[in-house]
């Protein structure tokens, strides 16, 4: 069970990492609710880390609950369409009569409006790459 609640414990940290990092990108009442959603973010995570110690050794909860926010943290943030890190590179933008799908999630394929415009151009092959 205290696997679990470090595991989580990991999420929030990624949480208040991602939220310290919008709060650079704003200003005014934006900033202080980035700011709120931080605090919340980090005293759960605290708390569920000082939780999960109670039984697990800290020599391993401790890297493992730094490991998930930092894995978090970085992942998280490549899927966002407004990310300016998840951008095309500049020889594979797409040209004219080529289509564009935007990736929202982690998945290329999984709620992209790619399925809805295969079926229009009823297509039969596909040639992908990233």
């Amino acid at each position: 069970m205290n696997w679990i609640i470090l595991i989580v414990a990991g999420f929030f940290e990624s949480g208040f990492a991602f939220c310290l990092g919008k709060m650079k990108e704003v200003s005014g009442t934006e900033w202080y609710l980035w700011g709120a959603g931080f605090l919340v973010c980090l005293a759960l995570s605290m708390v569920l880390l000082a939780k999960a110690v109670q039984t697990l050794p800290i020599g391993t909860a401790y890297p493992v609950w730094t490991g998930i926010g930092a894995l978090g943290t970085v992942l998280g943030v490549h899927c966002m369409e407004s990310n300016p890190y998840s951008d095309y590179a500049k020889l594979t933008y797409p040209i004219k009569g080529e289509y564009l799908i935007s990736k929202r999630r982690y998945s290329a394929f999984f709620g992209t409006d790619l399925e809805i415009l295969l079926k229009g151009l009823k297509a039969n092959t596909t040639i992908t790459y990233g």
